[in-house]
């Protein structure tokens, strides 16, 4: 596997080599430096360019930076398409195991190439045109502190939706139950936990994407708790998670409460939970409550 070094070589090898590349600059987990150093780390990297277009005719400039395993160009794509305003990326992993996302962003747009991330240093200005940075920092993504109509709306979503899940569960439609305990129900306690991890922390650090970094925050008994609400793919499965889950974020929720002077709303929690016993208690797909 390349090293480090020998990755920031070869980019800005081809860069200094390269008129139509102005300037080079990098952004990502490699700049921020509360974060430790792995080898999957990605080498996020912006070609401020001028003829963006020769670039994008010419599918095999990219072949300079190695062998590929896979390559993914989003603005190219349908499925997923994406908003990048006019920049054009290449998403690569290599066969040595380096992964490289490179972005060309067109000169006109050198003002802001980094789209404000603070998180952005600048490895090459051949023009001197780039504007000045201040050092790399991950404040922007520290947790916030709620304002408590946040915090009710995020109670009011889980326990809403929850209901969703329990009857996904009845009509024995694993899948419609999972998606809905994953992509709805599980946002809100990662939210709240995270809420408790900057009361903690005096709101100044970064859980990280997808809460990646809760485990250094939290105590190990709610760690362990927050593994046991991503279930098996059974019913009975989904069942113990679903309640896990919704044990984790009753006393999250109620101590994020009391810290911040805002009311928890016991009544939707009560009567919520005891909705999701009858359903639990109902043979799946008949009877009725």
């Amino acid at each position: 596997m390349r090293s480090e070094q020998e990755m920031m070589d070869l980019i800005l090898e081809y860069a200094g080599q390269d008129e139509r590349v102005r300037a080079v600059g990098m952004n990502g987990s490699r700049t921020n430096p509360n974060v430790p150093k792995d080898m999957f780390q990605d080498y996020d990297i912006v070609f401020v360019v001028t003829d963006l277009d020769s670039f994008v005719a010419d599918p095999d400039w990219i072949d300079c930076f190695g062998s590929r395993i896979i390559m993914q160009t989003p603005e190219d794509m349908n499925l997923f398409p994406p908003g990048l305003d006019g920049n054009f990326s290449y998403l690569m992993l290599f066969s040595d195991g380096n992964r490289v996302d490179l972005t060309l962003c067109p000169i006109e747009k050198k003002e802001n190439w980094n789209n404000g991330d603070k998180l952005s240093i600048v490895l090459l200005d051949k023009d001197q045109s780039l504007p000045a940075l201040p050092a790399p920092s991950d404040q922007d993504y520290w947790v916030e502190r709620p304002s408590a109509a946040f915090y009710a709306d995020c109670c009011n979503e889980l326990w809403w939706v929850s209901t969703y899940v329990a009857k996904g569960l009845w009509r024995q439609e694993i899948t419609y139950a999972m998606d809905h305990l994953n992509k709805n129900v599980r946002p809100m306690l990662i939210k709240m936990l995270e809420w408790k991890v900057g009361l903690d922390t005096h709101f100044s650090v970064s859980t990280g994407k997808n809460g990646k970094y809760l485990q250094q925050h939290l105590p190990e008994q709610s760690w362990r708790a927050l593994l046991s609400t991503y279930p098996e793919g059974t019913y009975e499965g989904v069942w113990r998670a679903l309640f896990a889950l919704l044990d984790l974020f009753r006393s999250t929720a109620r101590e994020v409460a009391e810290r911040l002077n805002y009311a928890y709303p016991l009544q939707d929690d009560r009567n919520v939970t005891a909705y999701l016993m009858r359903v639990q208690r109902l043979e799946p797909g008949a009877g009725s409550m």
